[in-house]
């Protein structure tokens, strides 16, 4: 799944079809974690929320893209989309402070010499 759209109030919306496990594992408990990753090597963020799901069509059509029929075959009023709002809590985040290339060249050296050379920034996010 990927992030259609973060509202003004931070909230994060995804699709989803109605009979698929997701839905399923919200119905049935709605804290999720969701795990991101920018690129290979950086840009990594962890957040805890709450998830919701609602069949509401003004929020299905803004998401709506449409290679999203590839999955939903009637188009964006499939009878088995909804849409999944998550509501974060809070969060964690770490990255490499100099970019790829530095952190790359310190990973090697730190091979070489048998030494980690911290390259890290990471903190919580409270909403």
């Amino acid at each position: 799944m990927s992030v259609r759209q973060v509202d003004e109030q931070g909230n994060l919306w995804f699709l989803s079809a109605d009979d698929s496990h997701k839905n399923a594992e919200i119905a049935a408990d709605p804290a999720v974690k969701l795990y991101f990753q920018g690129s290979t090597h950086s840009e990594f963020l962890v957040l805890d929320g709450a998830a919701s799901i609602t069949r509401d069509k003004a929020r299905i059509k803004e998401l709506w893209n449409f290679i999203l029929k590839t999955w939903f075959t009637e188009g964006e009023d499939d009878a088995r989309i909804t849409a999944i709002k998550v509501t974060p809590g809070q969060g964690y985040y770490w990255d490499n402070k100099h970019g790829k290339a530095v952190a790359g060249v310190k990973m090697l050296v730190g091979a070489v010499i048998g030494k980690t050379l911290d390259d890290s920034i990471e903190g919580n996010i409270v909403m």
